[in-house]
């Protein structure tokens, strides 16, 4: 062993070079997640496993007080990272040492911990902040709705910054302990399953768990005063829905249409497989916007989704979303489609089981409702832009496209691949690419043709141009019409598809495109 002595000066010299070196290999987490259609949504560096929140509401003043405990990995050696929070930060402290903090931008906070945080390492970030959520807004909008009694936290694709810090992307899953202190007579309403309720001094304490990875958008908050039902489903799922006392005409056709969860959700189960969270439910507080979420477990459902009656089919679509989006979730915001396309053909399918009006007579009609003109056929399901991302055609269009390939690959491999989809990739994030081929994976056909004229060619496909049989149409034309909406009866007329029982149902369900003062989005 040859022994290399070193004199103080070279030692000290040596050390002087080195700090620079080894300072180098931290770097900052980058202020986004690399979303092609919003940059600055989630951050780098790191993946967050589980968030706890302790939380403490006043609905008379909408004051939100919380303390945030994060637990993560980091991805990258670490000097500096980023959480998404809109609130006012008071204090910051990563693995118990007080950290340095800064804000920029919209609602990026910028935490510096004491020393840097090298790849691979178990981090734990407490976050101690206050405010009130609805004074914060991103160009002019809000995900924080106020109540006459209460508040709530329900928005697409975003919704965490206005209640809790996060690395607000679908890409970055976690699990949830939400924990919420109200005054006594309210309730706190959130994902998952309630563990505990308890009271003290003027203030009942709600404590949540959401024990499967779930995306920061998709947890949700609602304070209020709620009639609450409970029950259990056949396999011991543990059901909760939620009504705001105040719904007015609304409420009866919301518990008419709520209250059937458990059914929507037995028969998704012979369509898509076995339920993939830990509990049940649905909630519909007093707000005013018109569209619904599928938040997970216990999506979130606007009043104005019944004021004209019961409406079983935006539960199904909600609930779909519970296999399809939250389960399944996007890896790019671009990916829509895997969501969207899905939960509206979860309706046709439902109108079909209910002798309404069958998926293939949906797509004849809605294949025959709009010219070759239209603007609908110039958005892309495949990737809509951000400006399109809950336009319409992202939902019909790409329901258009499932009810093509069923035509295409037949029942069995069609049921096959809607069955399969969501446990090959379960409680994680998926591609159009990824759907892509797995149906060519199952059904051993090519598909690429058929996906790229349905998702992504900006124009109205071809119909079959002669009449014929399904099956005739189907092979002579497996990449245009998914129907036969192009046939014609006597004398070359065109044949107008009957509209079907089911659609003004599914076309009520239109608003939960509705992203109230998002820009669209």
């Amino acid at each position: 062993m040859h022994r290399r002595i070193i004199v103080p000066s070279a030692l000290a010299a040596s050390l002087l070079l080195a700090i620079p070196a080894s300072a180098a290999d931290f770097t900052p987490g980058a202020a986004g997640i690399g979303d092609s259609y919003y940059p600055a949504a989630g951050n780098g560096g790191y993946d967050v496993s589980h968030y706890d929140l302790r939380l403490k509401y006043q609905p008379a003043t909408d004051l939100l007080e919380g303390t945030a405990t994060i637990l993560a990995t980091t991805r990258q050696n670490l000097s500096r990272f980023n959480l998404d929070l809109g609130l006012k930060v008071s204090e910051v402290r990563v693995n118990g040492r007080i950290a340095r903090f800064a804000t920029s931008g919209d609602h990026e906070l910028e935490v510096t911990p004491a020393t840097p945080l090298e790849k691979g390492k178990a981090v734990t970030v407490v976050v101690r902040y206050a405010g009130k959520p609805s004074e914060f807004k991103i160009d002019g909008w809000s995900a924080w709705a106020r109540t006459p009694d209460g508040g709530v936290a329900a928005q697409e694709p975003d919704s965490a910054a206005w209640w809790f810090p996060s690395n607000d992307h679908p890409r970055d899953k976690a699990t949830f302990d939400v924990s919420v202190s109200v005054p006594d007579g309210h309730q706190a309403i959130s994902n998952g399953v309630l563990q505990s309720q308890s009271s003290r001094l003027g203030w009942t304490r709600y404590s949540w768990r959401s024990n499967k990875p779930q995306a920061p958008y998709l947890a949700t908050l609602a304070v209020g005063k709620f009639d609450i039902t409970t029950d259990k489903t056949a396999n011991g799922l543990p059901v909760l829905n939620a009504y705001s006392k105040d719904l007015g005409d609304n409420a009866g056709a919301a518990r008419a249409s709520i209250e059937r969860t458990t059914e929507v959700a037995e028969w998704l189960e012979s369509v898509f497989g076995p339920y993939p969270f830990n509990s049940l439910g649905g909630y519909v507080p007093n707000v005013t916007s018109g569209f619904a979420l599928e938040t997970q477990t216990r999506p979130f459902y606007s009043p104005r989704q019944f004021a004209n009656g019961a409406n079983v089919s935006v539960v199904v679509h909600e609930l779909a979303h519970q296999w399809y989006g939250d389960s399944v979730s996007v890896h790019d915001w671009k990916d829509i489609w895997v969501n969207e396309g899905f939960a509206r053909y979860s309706q046709w399918l439902w109108s079909e089981k209910e002798g309404e009006g069958t998926a293939q007579e949906l797509a004849d009609y809605v294949y025959a409702l709009r010219s070759a003109e239209d603007p609908f056929w110039t958005v892309k399901p495949g990737d809509p832009g951000p400006d399109n991302q809950f336009h319409t055609a992202v939902y019909d269009r790409g329901a258009l496209a499932l009810q093509a390939l069923r035509n295409e690959i037949g029942d069995e491999d069609f049921f096959a691949i809607l069955k399969g989809w969501p446990q090959e990739f379960a409680h994680g994030n998926a591609r159009v690419g990824d759907f892509v081929r797995y149906a060519e994976r199952i059904s051993g056909k090519p598909l690429a043709a058929l996906f790229d004229t349905w998702l992504y060619q900006p124009s109205k496909p071809s119909a079959p141009t002669a009449a014929a049989s399904g099956a005739e149409a189907r092979s002579a034309a497996p990449a245009a019409s998914p129907s036969a909406a192009g046939r014609t009866g006597r004398a070359g007329t065109p044949v107008k598809p009957v509209q079907p029982k089911s659609w003004k149902k599914i076309a009520a369900t239109d608003t939960i495109h509705e992203r109230d003062e998002h820009g669209g989005h």
